[in-house]
């Protein structure tokens, strides 16, 4: 009887816990997306033509884990099928957090273009089975940063 009440505890307090968590997060995401909003980050292969430009690999990583809640929810959903959106949630902000993470070293660099953007993503640690426990992403693309006018 004790260890039910328990899990319905940790249920609850990480429901509340997690649910904190992910909007303080969104927020954070909407506030730099924002402010990073003038620096294109787009998926062409190639470099607009210009020569006065230096290109640089830019990337940016995070690594999120799955609360115990969600972890509840989408082993519902995988016994009763249907689409796991507690995963959804967890891979959107990790994307968006990643590319987030590159823009802001493009920016750092000074670039005006991120070209070739690509994402991987990986899960990192599996819980008991099957389940996810964390997950990974990485943004990657090419920096177009103006090089400086040299002294004359």
């Amino acid at each position: 009887m004790y260890q039910m009440i328990f899990v319905i505890l940790l249920l609850i307090i990480s429901y509340f816990i997690g649910s904190h968590i992910e909007r303080r997060h969104y927020k954070s995401i909407i506030d730099r997306e924002k402010k990073l909003n003038k620096l294109p980050a787009v998926t062409i292969k190639t470099p607009p033509e210009h020569e006065k430009f230096e290109q640089q690999l830019v990337l940016g990583n995070v690594t999120l884990s799955v609360d115990y809640f969600k972890r509840f929810l989408a082993t519902l959903h995988n016994f009763f099928g249907g689409r796991v959106t507690s995963y959804e949630t967890l891979l959107d902000r990790a994307r968006r957090e990643a590319l987030l993470r590159m823009k802001e070293t493009a920016a750092e660099k000074k670039a005006t273009l991120i070209f070739n953007v690509k994402y991987e993503t990986a899960s990192i640690y599996k819980g008991s089975g099957s389940a996810i426990g964390s997950v990974e992403v990485l943004a990657y693309g090419t920096a177009m940063i103006p090089l400086s006018p040299s002294p004359q």
